[in-house]
């Protein structure tokens, strides 16, 4: 028998409108929207299922949405009968929502982080001077080989290993544009810039780091009753304490998805369930290993359809 693991979304799938279905048809998931409320002092509810777009994607916005979006189809799937999960993991961002999943993170703790966090990567760097890119066609080690050469004319990383074939790229605005000549070079299908303002993940980041650790140290993260797989190191983390250091390095460290999949895969876990607004992890794990089962519970639709495959999911 196969094993089940839960994945959570990171920034990137927000969409004006996620959650509203769920939340007009399931308390439980009103419920969390009005919990993220009530901690941050302002409606991400309303700004979740009405927009504006152009706010929903300011990255201090952003992430508590997705996590508060998340936690509420969560909250939906476990009332509905959702099978129990031997393992959890969560792409950048995500990470937190396992932890909460996990029973390590208070919600309204972690909500209150993530708009932290999203603040503090923002301004670690001025809007305009650094971004991210993602390259298609290229192995990690010649993403990085790239990297290597552009660094003359700025600082520029590999940052999300998510599949194989797809690198995000992060440094500063001369960095990048090193990189793109030279990745164009050596035989990459594409390059594209993507619609962030910071380059997460690269050591431009430490100072968010910095800050972020501050702020941990005042939360209380307890030993998981579920153990999460980390983005920093590709494996298990059981205890709070190393939960706690490792998401301060998370902010300036490379989010080692693909390894991560291949780590879970290789303990026997061959059902992906993706929870959470969109379906990016989805795509992702099966262009790592296609044999595994994926399904994602982000709205009422996806819900209903998980729900009526129960005998293939759990």
């Amino acid at each position: 028998m196969g094993k089940v693991a839960f994945v959570f979304p990171g920034q990137g799938s927000q969409y004006v409108g996620m959650g509203s279905d769920l939340c007009r048809d399931f308390p439980e998931a009103a419920a969390v929207f009005e919990r993220a409320d009530a901690a941050l002092g302002f409606s991400l509810s309303r700004l979740c299922f009405e927009g504006p777009e152009s706010e929903l994607n300011l990255t201090a916005n952003t992430q508590p949405a997705v996590l508060t979006a998340s936690m509420a189809c969560l909250e939906v799937f476990r009332r509905a009968g959702a099978p129990q999960p031997q393992a959890l993991a969560g792409h950048s961002l995500g990470e937190y929502t396992a932890l909460v999943a996990a029973g390590a993170l208070d919600f309204e703790d972690a909500v209150r982080l993530v708009r932290a966090r999203g603040r503090y990567m923002q301004e670690a760097v001025p809007v305009g001077e650094g971004g991210m890119a993602a390259v298609i066609g290229l192995s990690v080690e010649e993403v990085e080989r790239v990297c290597k050469k552009a660094s003359a004319y700025g600082v520029v990383e590999a940052v999300n290993l998510n599949c194989p074939c797809q690198v995000v790229i992060a440094g500063s605005v001369y960095g990048l544009e090193a990189a793109e000549a030279l990745a164009r070079e050596a035989g990459a299908k594409r390059f594209m810039r993507l619609p962030v303002s910071a380059p997460f993940h690269s050591s431009l980041m430490r100072p968010a780091g910095d800050r972020l650790a501050a702020d941990l140290a005042s939360v209380e993260i307890r030993d998981l009753a579920v153990p999460v797989v980390a983005n920093v190191t590709a494996s298990f983390v059981n205890s709070g304490r190393e939960a706690k250091e490792l998401l301060v390095r998370q902010v300036y460290s490379p989010v080692r998805w693909e390894e991560s999949v291949l780590f879970l895969v290789n303990r026997g876990f061959d059902t992906f369930i993706e929870i959470g607004p969109g379906k990016v992890l989805c795509g992702l794990i099966k262009k790592i290993d296609k044999n595994v089962k994926v399904f994602n519970v982000g709205d009422k639709d996806s819900l209903e359809k998980v729900l009526a495959l129960a005998g293939e999911v759990g």
